[in-house]
């Protein structure tokens, strides 16, 4: 199965996106592991998008699609995968359409993990940090014993710089721009598959199981 799966900042994608590639035995595809690979292995693509980074510029798609083609070509990728992060806008999705059609492969489906606002805000301006550890909580959905100290070594838990709530409303106003029309742009070919990401996270999955089932 070729798999892209797409969900808004909180709403678990990257731990759903590990689950259903662990599943279906295909690998789990991220262009933030991409992008960390290359530029950690100083190749010539990782040394280019290292530039804009170190910037504070964004990578321009052709860097991006070019890391991606050459994952994607890699001989792991012919029974399938699981596209986390990638496409992200229409521009890359035709891009995508290129790069599978060179290689012979074919999307099977697009699995939208859908969830309201006003959750991915609340999910968001309440998660703590360990200062110390790096352990996340939360402080209606997943406190730790003691407020503000962290259950696992007794650091100090902070609140994000970027889980502030405008800044959280921000990245959710950018999403919504640029995937409505990457949605729309799927669903005009019958691939999109939408789930629920307001329920518990084992339905979640069993729910995205069985949209792919649905796909195949």
């Amino acid at each position: 199965m070729h798999i892209i799966l797409m969900g808004p900042p909180g709403a678990g994608k990257g731990t759903q996106a590990v689950l259903l590639a662990g599943q279906e035995g295909i690998p789990h595809i991220s262009t933030g592991d991409i992008f960390r690979a290359h530029m950690s292995q100083g190749t010539p693509l990782g040394k280019l998008a290292k530039e804009y980074v170190d910037a504070g510029k964004y990578v321009p798609d052709d860097v991006t699609n070019a890391m991606v083609r050459d994952r994607l070509a890699q001989p792991d990728c012919k029974k399938g995968f699981v596209l986390d992060g990638y496409p992200r806008t229409p521009e890359q999705a035709r891009a995508l359409d290129e790069m599978l059609a060179e290689l012979g492969l074919a999307l099977d489906a697009v699995i939208n993990i859908d969830v309201p606002d006003e959750l991915l805000v609340e999910r968001a301006v309440g998660r703590r940090v360990c200062r110390s550890c790096g352990a996340t909580y939360h402080v209606r959905f997943n406190p730790p014993r003691e407020a503000g100290r962290c259950d696992r070594c007794g650091g100090e838990l902070y609140q994000r710089s970027d889980d502030q709530e405008e800044k959280v409303a921000v990245r959710l106003n950018l999403y919504h721009s640029q995937t409505t029309p990457l949605l729309q742009f799927y669903k005009e070919r019958g691939l999109v598959r939408t789930v629920r990401g307001d329920q518990p996270m084992d339905q979640v999955t069993a729910d995205i199981k069985e949209a792919v089932r649905a796909s195949r």
